[in-house]
């Protein structure tokens, strides 16, 4: 069976298999599909295209098979591929002092308060925050060595003295829980369905978002642009888990008087140029430097340099 490319071939919505309906009454007669048989019926669906491509694609010729790729590789970068160049122009999506201030005294869980501080002073994206284990951490040293999650690759970073002091702190008042969990140190308390041993990363997500109300700093800058049939348009906030990476990113730079380079290897970025999208210029130190290098004196001399004959 050949492969129909006009218009481009699409999956249809796995959920019409729930969908039955009678033609005359409009009335459905089954129940909506849960999402596990959801998640069947996709994966089915899925099946049925491969085997299909890899049947039809031998009797494509060159110009259908680049066509096909182009299509696919348009999709993949609209949804998956980020531009580097943030949408949101100067808007800052990065902790104020105030703010870091504010929201740290609104995060009265322990475990919390330390996981969130990992990543304002280290950087660490949540999925790296989430499973330090007692493993990656040399307690001679104080450095901590994780695979960083994007690269793929093993680094380590010195874990700033009163932070290394809470996490001992932290670690002896739960030592059993810790022990139990494998030596996660932000071990999950409770069961789920997920078999993993430490926090899962959305559920810090709800709980930075449980705080952030909590503080006053929930704000919305958008709504999302969403590709996806099957998923529902949503607040964008301001301030995110990243966010704090980004605060810690910024800080670091501003103690290193700008060193790009040397900022790059504190985020762990392959590319320097992407660290200059996480370092934070407010709009007051905007305006501050413009002020400076166009102030009133210069202003002048350029008035009276222009009015010389």
């Amino acid at each position: 069976m050949m492969l129909n490319l006009f218009p481009p071939y699409r999956i249809r919505n796995p959920r019409a298999h729930f969908r039955n309906y009678d033609d005359k009454s409009g009335v459905r007669l089954h129940r909506k599909a849960s999402k596990a048989e959801f998640r069947i019926s996709r994966k089915s669906e899925l099946n049925s295209l491969k085997s299909e491509l890899e049947t039809t694609l031998p009797n494509l010729s060159k110009n259908q098979v680049e066509t096909l790729r182009s299509v696919i590789h348009q999709h993949y970068v609209k949804r998956f591929k980020r531009s580097r160049i943030p949408k949101y122009g100067n808007l800052d999506k990065g902790f104020t002092e105030q703010e870091i201030t504010a929201f740290f005294k609104a995060v009265d869980n322990q475990k919390f308060n330390l996981l969130f501080s990992y990543q304002a002073q280290l950087g660490l994206r949540i999925g790296e925050a989430v499973s330090v284990n007692v493993k990656d951490i040399n307690f001679d040293t104080r450095e901590l060595t994780l695979k960083t999650e994007k690269a793929q690759t093993l680094d380590t970073l010195l874990i700033p003295a009163l932070l290394f002091k809470r996490t001992l702190e932290f670690i002896g008042r739960n030592t059993k829980a810790v022990e139990e969990s494998g030596g996660y140190v932000f071990f999950k308390e409770w069961h789920s369905h997920s078999s993993l041993k430490h926090i899962d990363s959305n559920y810090a997500r709800n709980r930075f978002v449980r705080y952030l109300k909590k503080a006053g700093l929930d704000q919305f800058y958008g709504i999302s642009d969403e590709s996806r049939p099957d998923r529902a348009v949503r607040n964008l906030h301001r301030l995110t888990t990243h966010s704090l990476r980004h605060y810690a990113i910024t800080a670091f730079a501003k103690q290193t008087n700008g060193n790009v380079v040397l900022a790059s290897r504190f985020a762990r970025h392959a590319d320097p140029a992407t660290t200059m999208t996480y370092i934070s210029t407010r709009k007051a130190e905007l305006y501050k430097e413009i002020d400076n290098a166009f102030g009133l004196s210069q202003a002048a001399s350029l008035k009276a340099r222009l009015s010389m004959p």
